[in-house]
């Protein structure tokens, strides 16, 4: 199996999230990252392709674009680690050049955007993939199997929460100046977290969210992003659903939460205890399945005991994308570019709520 040649546009050095890329992309050894566009200022971003021994470094990633498809030994993938106003005219470059996207969430910044991303990776030959990363997780990948296989009965509710408390006080650095930019995030919690949250309680039911009752907060003094966001949901096949998040409540560090909730059983799965799933039948005991334990029938890195995390459910996704490229077609449950539709369908809806007073609001079809 021969590695897959990757570049990468943003991520360099101060950046959180593009050093996980980076873990998650090698820990499998299926690619290999030689070229970037790591920053927007040309003297930090040859520094950081240096300090990670990339060997080409480029200005800006429209001209990284043009010229990695004109080279015979181009990328074939590129990563796209920016924040959310620079996903859409990199991933537009890229799949216009016949390169495959690997995008961070959210897609775009507006629906328009992703409907218009839509239609362009429609008409390419690469690939786009949208890392939400918990869709990883061996446990909430069991989760998912157990409710298609009907194991919980007819559905009835959904309810996920995510949790932080980073940002409950003015805070000031590299990754909380741009997500409190608008201009640069576009909006603040619901588009940083809400739309992991929103994407799990699709992703385990298997339902599309169809409409939303929204209430969209600003805590922190001065800042102009929500922070803070109660949604209620309507659900395919009648179901409920209930979904908060935040970034301003104390005591909690990165706490995501799921149940998904039948008329015979109900599944609950919580970040800080990843590795298990707790499964309880209607009048019976609750039974706590693990990751590699009787009755799991997912892939495992490493035998029961020893935890695998975040770094690993975000390398699961790159093994899937990487098998994707190989195939060239997503497998069922790999996130890609009508998820990323679903995610701003999600975020619009929820902000024409917020701003009718919390009324029920369908999300565009």
């Amino acid at each position: 199996m021969t590695e897959i040649t990757l570049g990468m546009v943003g991520g360099g050095q101060g950046a959180f999230i593009g050093a996980v890329h980076r873990i998650a992309a090698r820990l499998d050894g299926r690619f290999r990252l030689v070229a970037g566009a790591l920053s927007s200022d040309p003297d930090r971003a040859a520094a950081s392709a240096a300090e990670l021994r990339i060997e080409r470094s480029y200005t800006d990633w429209a001209e990284m674009a043009r010229a990695e498809a004109a080279r015979p030994d181009g990328i074939r993938a590129v990563a796209i680690v920016t924040p959310n106003n620079l996903h859409f005219g990199p991933a537009k470059a890229f799949l216009e050049a016949g390169i495959h996207v690997i995008c961070d969430k959210p897609m775009t910044v507006t629906l328009e955007e992703a409907l218009e991303l839509r239609e362009i990776a429609a008409k390419s030959d690469a690939l786009f993939i949208l890392t939400h990363t918990y869709a990883g997780y061996p446990m909430l990948r069991e989760a998912r199997r157990l409710v298609a296989e009907g194991a919980l009965g007819k559905l009835r509710m959904a309810q996920v929460e995510y949790v932080q408390d980073w940002l409950a006080e003015p805070v000031s650095g590299k990754q909380a100046d741009w997500r409190a930019d608008p201009k640069q995030a576009g909006t603040g919690a619901i588009g940083d977290i809400g739309t992991h949250a929103a994407h799990l309680a699709r992703f385990v039911s298997g339902l599309p969210i169809e409409q939303v009752a929204a209430e969209m907060h600003t805590f922190v003094e001065g800042r102009v992003v929500d922070d803070n966001i109660h949604v209620m949901m309507r659900m395919g096949a009648g179901v409920r659903g209930m979904l908060w998040a935040s970034q301003v409540a104390p005591g909690h560090d990165n706490d995501l939460r799921l149940r998904v909730i039948g008329e015979k059983a109900t599944v609950d799965w919580c970040h800080d205890r990843a590795e298990e799933l707790r499964f309880t039948r209607l009048g019976e005991a609750p039974q706590i399945l693990t990751r590699g334990g009787p009755g799991f029938q997912g892939q495992a890195r490493v035998p029961g005991g020893h935890p695998e995390g975040y770094l690993e459910a975000f390398a699961s996704i790159y093994a899937d994308a990487a098998d994707a490229i190989e195939a060239g077609a997503l497998p069922e449950g790999l996130p890609g570019v009508e998820e990323g539709v679903q995610g701003l369908r999600f975020i619009e809806a929820c902000l024409a709520s917020d701003a009718d007073d919390g009324r029920w609001t369908a999300l565009k079809d």
